[in-house]
């Protein structure tokens, strides 16, 4: 079959025992195994790590394509890297962020084999030799790749695939060389320095840091990665093993590589290395080769994410790719100057080196010219990836643009996190929605059901008060479980608009104090996620939240009808908690920012309404469901646009609303920070002077929507027939659907739903 092969430097996988438990079909039978030996399961589910090799979206969404891809009978592969430590476990010390290193390997893995008869050699640095024979990278320093496989089942389908991880090894020869004579124990302490490659995971969310460790991190996962891919593809019975050497004529029709954001770009360049240097196959042929098994995914259009690398830097790490990629700029600029003659600006946008003070090399445009296929992740984002961030490209080749928007997988993200959920449903339409989530939609013959009706919201009512008592339990914290759970988790940052919900939270706390006899919708507002370490503005919003919680919630007016709580340590686990006891989702983003989302797709199946802007996928959520089924507010993509080109100003916005001018004011003031009254001057600054994602801008239409929130709050009855139309219609946001869509529209294969006969029956 045509193996498919998933390259990211990110698998946010979460914990795997129960994930196992569900997807072979064994979860009742270990329930009771080990409930007779006197154990209680979830207890022994609450002691596995996270593996948190992720930062958020871009790894989560790689893990849920593996589960999707295996429960579709694909022959995929995840390849990545086996850090030693994960993204930071989050303290809160004084309402401020601190990071802890992840040590998630301490007490072993039990669930990866390493697989040292696979291990690889990864050369660095060195020089090249133009020689008659050919082009040699020589005086290299070589890391060796040791690779550890994590089986990924299928859901009840018997089909395992795996996930490899590399793990970078110091050769045993390591700074040995006949020039170190003298210093033994030196030149083995220096292993280190080989072996710092998958020491830890850059904890940066759409962010370039432009770190050498970081590109060989990037360089390690691939190199490795195509020497497997091509070992794999020259063994099997499809390669004519040839004396002379393997063709590779039929390699893109055996090999699909899919690159997750421009992380593993260099593949490009390395298959062009390798099938020209090593295998001596024609230039012109070895391109065709490489396009026709790559394909590309952009996850983001935020231009401070985009990897641009110093040349300066390749000149040194990785001299033979830096000559490949000139020459791949100089052929594709040559074609581009034969169709717009004389249009040198077209150029100069157009290629893959930047010039300026420093030269660059603009990933993004190195994956969209070696790729057959240029994907977003949700409607909205794909559009203007084609008409905004390449444009050029789109007119050059429109027929390599494409469209898949995101999902998220049923198993882990309803059955797993949800049971009480998806009996219910499972009562009402059978099981079959858990690998076809769009018989979801029979649920809609049920809207006006009591029973289900009152099912649904006991459900609900179930999961907060399982939510209160662990928050109770770890965080000595007392919510209100008939509360309104108002719920925002993402990575903090300023395009996700944290500080929006910090505004509502200090109005609705201001119109409470005013008037404390009025009655209020009760709510308890929860923010979580993890700030970059080194993003300084996203810090300070976290300490905003944690300072608005400490007045709210010891303010004797208040009582129990608002709290502001922040979820310490947001992850995988947390996420499997959380979502399913939220009542209102946040997805308020500036439109035209967040690419996809999929977080909203997760509220949206486990039962909570959506508070939203028209980005992302939000936009095909309110599609799906109809958009008097979600709290949609605030500017459009075309309103932003406008006000770009108008100019934002937000001292506009500050002078004409009273009470936003009262919140900032209190925020400016000291309010929220008696003991340090300056603290927040930056924040203030930022919001007043340089806010590029227009947070005044929407701070209206949000605080009125939110208003429309509270009124159908106070009728459960239309609330949760509301809910019910949204699980009915959250069927699109499978990623089975998404991989569905990548397998026959760009990797060239048919899903299969057969279920393998298991290893204990005879096969045919």
């Amino acid at each position: 079959p045509q193996r498919i092969y998933y390259l990211s430097l990110e698998f946010y996988m979460g914990r795997t025992l129960q994930n196992t438990m569900v997807n072979l079909g064994l979860q009742n039978a270990c329930d009771e195994a080990i409930y007779q030996l006197g154990l209680d399961l979830e207890e022994l589910e609450e002691i596995e790590e996270d593996a948190g090799l992720g930062n958020g979206g871009l790894g989560r969404l790689a893990a849920c394509f593996l589960d999707s891809m295996a429960t579709l009978g694909l022959a995929a592969y995840g390849y990545g890297i086996r850090y030693e430590f994960g993204i930071f476990n989050q303290k809160i010390v004084d309402g401020w962020q601190v990071e802890e290193a992840d040590d998630w390997l301490r007490y072993g893995n039990p669930w990866e084999k390493a697989r040292p008869e696979y291990m690889l050699p990864v050369h660095f640095y060195g020089r090249v030799d133009h020689t008659p024979e050919g082009v040699k990278w020589i005086d290299t320093q070589v890391v060796l790749a040791m690779p550890y496989d994590t089986p990924v089942p299928g859901y009840k389908n018997n089909t395992v695939n795996t996930m490899r991880l590399w793990s970078a090894k110091a050769p045993n020869d390591f700074n040995l060389q006949e020039f170190n004579v003298g210093d033994y124990i030196e030149a083995v302490l220096d292993r280190n320095l080989a072996e710092n490659i998958s020491r830890v995971l850059y904890p940066n969310d759409n962010f370039f840091e432009g770190k050498e460790l970081r590109l060989k991190q990037e360089y390690f996962v691939v190199a490795a990665t195509l020497q497997d891919i091509i070992r794999r593809f020259k063994s099997s019975k499809f390669g004519c093993r040839d004396p002379v050497r393997t063709c590779f004529e039929t390699f893109p029709d055996k090999v699909a590589i899919q690159l997750n954001d421009t992380h593993p770009a260099l593949s490009i360049p390395e298959l062009m290395r390798i099938l020209v240097d090593v295998e001596k196959v024609d230039w012109d042929k070895a391109w065709e080769i490489t396009k026709r098994t790559c394909a590309y995914t952009n996850h983001t259009v935020l231009p401070e994410a985009l990897e641009r690398w110093p040349v300066s830097m390749f000149e040194k790490l990785l001299p033979r790719h830096l000559e490949i990629i000139y020459a791949l700029n100089q052929m594709h600029l040559d074609r581009v100057a034969a169709l717009y003659p004389g249009d040198i600006d077209r150029l100069r946008r157009m290629s893959v080196i930047e010039e300026g003070d420093c030269k660059r090399i603009n990933m993004a445009h190195l994956c969209v010219i070696g790729s057959h296929a240029v994907n977003g992740v949700a409607r909205i984002h794909s559009d203007i990836v084609k008409n905004s961030v390449f444009k050029d490209f789109y007119e050059l080749e429109p027929e390599k643009f494409q469209n898949k928007t995101n999902g998220i997988t049923p198993r882990r993200w309803l059955l797993l996190c949800n049971p009480g959920l998806a009996d219910v449903i499972a009562e009402k339409i059978g099981e079959g929605f858990i690998t076809d989530l769009s018989q979801l939609k029979k649920l809609l013959d049920f809207i006006n059901n009591e029973t289900f009706i009152r099912d649904v919201a006991k459900v609900k009512q179930e999961n907060k008060l399982k939510f209160a008592a662990y928050l109770e339990e770890q965080y000595k914290v007392k919510i209100n479980p008939s509360s309104m759970f108002d719920v925002q988790v993402k990575r903090i940052h300023e395009y996700k608009r944290q500080l929006l919900n910090c505004l509502h939270a200090i109005t609705l706390y201001n119109r409470i104090r005013s008037d404390p006899s009025k009655s209020f919708v009760p709510r308890t507002i929860m923010i979580g996620g993890k700030a970059a370490p080194g993003y300084h503005m996203a810090k300070m919003i976290i300490k905003l939240i944690t300072s608005i919680g400490e007045v709210v919630n010891n303010d004797p007016y208040v009582g129990d009808r608002l709290k502001v709580i922040f979820l310490e340590n947001y992850r995988v686990s947390l996420a499997e908690k959380v979502i399913p006891a939220a009542d209102l989702s946040q997805q308020i983003s500036t439109a035209g920012t967040e690419a996809s989302g999929t977080g909203n797709m997760k509220f949206m199946v486990n039962g909570a309404l959506t508070i939203g802007t028209m980005d992302g996928a939000n936009v095909e959520m309110a599609e799906e469901a109809g958009e008097e089924n979600l709290f949609i507010f605030g500017m459009r993509v075309e309103d932003v646009e406008a006000l770009d080109r108008q100019g934002y100003n937000a001292q506009e916005y500050y002078e004409r609303l009273p009470e936003l001018r009262q919140a900032i004011d209190q925020i400016s003031s000291g309010f929220f920070s008696p003991r340090d009254p300056g603290c927040f001057k930056d924040v203030v600054n930022m919001l007043m002077y340089h806010d590029r994602f227009k947070v005044f801008a929407d701070y209206e239409a949000y605080i009125k929507c939110q208003g429309q929130v509270d009124q159908l709050f106070m009728d459960p009855r239309e609330w949760t027939k509301k809910v019910i139309r949204n699980i009915a219609c959250s069927g699109k946001f499978s990623s089975d659907r998404t991989i569905m869509e990548y397998a026959r529209e760009i990797w060239g294969v048919e899903p299969s739903a057969t279920k393998i006969p298991p290893p204990n029956l005879p096969r045919d």
